[in-house]
């Protein structure tokens, strides 16, 4: 079980909001989480992944606790062993797409299998300008996925694709997470599309 209580202070186009979060999510499940713009969905996934630090909270995965303000727990993010993928990406721009597998992992039967999922083999010595939105948004989910995370926090991770390759990687991604008995938290504009995926969800 992962376990939430967070609160922090935000700034919005409202003025000051404060994101307050108390949820407990099941290990190997796969969560949608939406709600309104502005409401801290982005702001929840990097607490979790320990890129924000919130003004007060805890947070436990199973027996470890990644977060306890009051006891000044904070585990640094490459502890947590999260695979976050970005709503900008956060692409290496002198990176190609095999080097932004092989910077994660050495695992050449893993990094082959991920390009085939990404459907990117042929352009694995491409960098990110050469590539379209579409696979740009690809290439950041395979990266998230080289460590084997043990949660995969993902915002807006379909958006620039088009339809029929949605469908195609939300179908094969279902596969990969139940293989890594990986715990995914997905951020979308359109949680209906993650109907097949997501058996639980959270509303901000």
């Amino acid at each position: 079980m992962i376990a939430i209580d967070i609160e922090q202070k935000m700034r919005s186009y409202q003025g000051h909001t404060i994101l307050k979060v108390k949820a407990q999510i099941a290990l190997n499940s796969v969560t949608k989480i939406y709600g309104p713009s502005g409401c801290g969905k982005t702001t929840l996934l990097k607490i979790i992944a320990g890129l924000v630090v919130p003004q007060k909270g805890k947070i436990r995965v199973g027996n470890d606790v990644w977060l306890d303000s009051e006891a000044k727990v904070n585990l640094l993010p490459q502890q947590r062993k999260v695979g976050f993928i970005f709503q900008d990406y956060a692409l290496f721009p002198n990176m190609t797409v095999v080097k932004h597998l092989q910077y994660a992992t050495d695992d050449k039967v893993w990094i082959n299998r991920l390009l085939h999922f990404g459907r990117l083999e042929t352009l694995q010595q491409h960098k990110p300008q050469y590539l379209s939105g579409g696979q740009q948004q690809r290439l950041a989910i395979l990266r998230a996925l080289a460590i084997k995370p043990r949660i995969l926090l993902m915002d807006e991770p379909f958006s620039a694709l088009d339809q029929d390759m949605r469908g195609v990687i939300i179908n094969e991604l279902k596969v990969l997470i139940d293989e890594l008995s990986c715990t995914c938290l997905i951020v979308s504009h359109n949680p209906d599309e993650l109907a097949f995926i997501a058996n639980a969800e959270l509303r901000l």
